[in-house]
């Protein structure tokens, strides 16, 4: 049992190397077996295809990841320190963790789909924060999904820029004029409702 374990940590860490360096497209099962160290068959009695250990690796990192985000909020304080902790939270794994942190960013549009319904996620730590802080007339009144969407912009893109090369590291340096921009479009905009 342990030598699974050791094979399919094996097969993960390929995986995130392959699918961030090359795109999962690009990548095969011959890829992934070779960079594991293992034969093609032994990836196959550990996931049924290719697409099952993208989901399989994405949903299990993305749920830990949410559960990281929880830990770091505090619903007792006002929404601006919450999304200091929270966005300090996503830049440290940033830097941390690149490679998984570009993985669960650049396949999420693939993988989010296959994930079950009210599986824990970022999105939903994010979202309740502006929901609770709407509750307690903190900001003013916004479409609590319109404002996630606007804040997770301003957190994600520059991420982006960073992988692409536009931004320079560590991302967490960023964090404070980030919090800063997230705290204006959530204290300044009152969104029209109809």
């Amino acid at each position: 049992m342990r030598d699974g374990q050791a094979t399919r940590s094996r097969i993960h860490q390929a995986a995130l190397d392959l699918f961030v360096s090359r795109g999962v497209t690009e990548t095969s099962v011959r890829d992934l077996a070779q960079r594991a160290g293992i034969a093609e068959g032994t990836l196959y009695r550990h996931y049924a295809s290719k697409d099952d250990l993208v989901a399989d690796l994405f949903a299990s990192n993305y749920a830990a990841f949410a559960r990281r985000l929880r830990e770091r909020d505090h619903p007792s304080l006002p929404l601006r320190q919450r999304l200091s902790a929270v966005v300090s939270e996503i830049f440290c794994f940033h830097d941390a963790e690149p490679t998984l942190f570009r993985f669960l960013l650049l396949v999420q549009h693939q993988a989010l789909p296959r994930m079950a319904e009210g599986h824990d996620n970022p999105v939903s730590v994010l979202q309740q924060m502006i929901e609770d802080a709407l509750a307690k007339g903190e900001i003013p009144a916004l479409d609590p999904a319109l404002a996630t969407a606007m804040v997770l912009g301003l957190i994600l893109q520059p991420a982006t820029a960073l992988v692409y090369g536009n931004l320079s590291a560590p991302l967490s340096r960023h964090a404070p004029d980030i919090v800063a921009a997230c705290w204006r479009v959530l204290s300044q905009t009152e969104i029209e409702n109809g």
